[in-house]
């Protein structure tokens, strides 16, 4: 079991969340010192988290999250995510890894080569860039900072879980989230599956 270095809680504000399809809650957001990474990630707690809440890990996304672009998925489960754990009660962790850890700029330029046929995974790595390049080691810090020690994990992504375990978080259960396709996505998503066996139903992921 790793040694990971504490963080603690650094500021909690309360902020009433509105979507553009009319859904409303009232969140807790909690801000963090001593993250590894030094990023500036946010936890986001909704409802009332139980003895096992319901725990989202979400990477930043800002073309899906901010602009609705149809090229992924992370808006729409987004979305799902914050309604499914205030009705539940839990955590939203927003992480900042822009592009599955790449960034932004580097995001962008996968997505030209995907317009010249590669997956997104085989862009990723035309760029001689990792994949996927995150590490949960600051997610596991700030669970740990809100006392979180088990979960219920709402992600369709083996990894997450199983770097959750390894660094000492006990994920009773995963969670899938629901399917989001458009038809600028059908390619990435069924490439999550073929590639990191994200648990996705494939037949529903077809081009036509």
């Amino acid at each position: 079991m790793p040694d990971i270095p504490d963080a603690t809680p650094r500021a909690r504000v309360r902020v009433p969340l509105r979507f553009a399809d009319g859904y409303g809650v009232d969140a807790e957001l909690v801000t963090f010192h001593g993250l590894t990474d030094g990023q500036e990630h946010l936890a986001v707690v909704l409802g009332e988290p139980g003895e096992v809440p319901l725990v989202r890990l979400h990477s930043e996304c800002l073309t899906g999250d901010v602009f609705g672009s149809a090229r992924c998925d992370c808006g729409p489960q987004l979305r799902e995510a914050v309604e499914r754990i205030a009705d539940r009660g839990g955590v939203l962790l927003y992480l900042r890894q822009e592009g599955r850890g790449i960034g932004l700029y580097n995001k962008l330029d996968a997505y030209a080569l995907q317009d010249e046929g590669l997956d997104t995974y085989a862009a990723n790595a035309a760029l001689g860039l990792p994949e996927d390049a995150r590490d949960y080691t600051a997610a596991a810090q700030m669970l740990a900072a809100l006392g979180i020690t088990e979960l219920d994990l709402l992600s369709n992504n083996p990894d997450k879980a199983a770097q959750l375990r390894t660094l000492g978080v006990a994920v009773r259960d995963r969670v899938p989230t629901g399917v989001f396709t458009t038809a600028h996505n059908v390619r990435y998503l069924r490439a999550k599956v073929l590639q990191t066996q994200h648990t996705l139903p494939l037949a529903e992921l077809t081009a036509g």
